[in-house]
């Protein structure tokens, strides 16, 4: 009785929906089943830290790879997931961030002050990402893209400072003996960017359909096809 609720049409058109709304909540559960195994490790403020901020660098820069896997390789998919992947890379930065004033400074704006700033600065540095963030999640609707106009795909260029100040933050804490780690992100985000530079996002543009429009000239046309083809006639105007 259930087997007409999802139609298979539906589900090869959202198939990478469908991953993506139900994988963000993996790094969630897991955190949970170690919580309730009390398997945090040694420090428990310092696992849940790692996690969620690991995970919203990882979804951050998976939405920056939606337009450049379209230039790349004509991926539409991906374009359909960027916003909500987005939306959920504030979602965890948002619990990287109240993990940090909640569990490890328990609220206690003044010890932020004294202590948390001056021994980490890169806080602040994580900070104005997340209000990058804040503002591009909040302006993601479309009610907000008609109030907006232009000023709304010129707000949303922060998306891409945000993704420096990201890896920028997770660089600066990384202890010596991990800084591989964020340089292959930092790696990733810049051959991203470097796609969506307009000079080479035409060069790939137009190399991709140079090579449609030789593999179109390859293929043989039948008989039959050849007889539905319109022939073009002169006509008066």
């Amino acid at each position: 009785m259930y087997k007409h609720l999802i139609k298979p049409s539906w589900l090869r058109e959202n198939w990478l929906r469908v991953i993506v709304h139900i994988g963000v909540w993996g790094p969630l559960l897991w955190l949970a089943w170690r919580t309730l195994n009390d398997d945090l490790g040694v420090d428990p403020v310092v696992t849940l830290n790692n996690v969620t901020g690991r995970t919203a660098m990882i979804l951050l820069l998976l939405c920056l790879s939606a337009t450049p896997l379209y230039i790349l390789f004509g991926f539409r998919q991906g374009l359909i997931v960027r916003r909500a992947l987005g939306l959920y890379a504030f979602m965890y930065a948002g619990l990287h961030f109240m993990n940090f004033i909640a569990l490890d400074y328990t609220f206690d704006l003044q010890f932020i002050l004294q202590d948390g700033i001056p021994e980490k600065p890169y806080i602040l540095v994580g900070l104005a990402a997340l209000l990058m963030l804040a503002a591009l999640a909040v302006t993601s609707t479309r009610g907000w893209m008609r109030r907006l106009k232009r000023n709304w795909t010129r707000l949303h260029w922060l998306i891409y400072p945000t993704g420096i100040l990201v890896l920028f933050h997770f660089l600066w804490q990384a202890k010596a003996a991990e800084k591989w780690e964020p340089l292959i992100y930092a790696a990733v985000l810049s051959l991203l960017l470097i796609v969506r530079l307009p000079p080479i996002r035409r060069a790939i543009v137009n190399f991709r359909n140079r090579n449609k429009r030789a593999v179109t000239k390859r293929v043989p046309v039948s008989l039959t096809e050849r007889a539905t083809v319109p022939i073009p006639t002169r006509t008066t105007e």
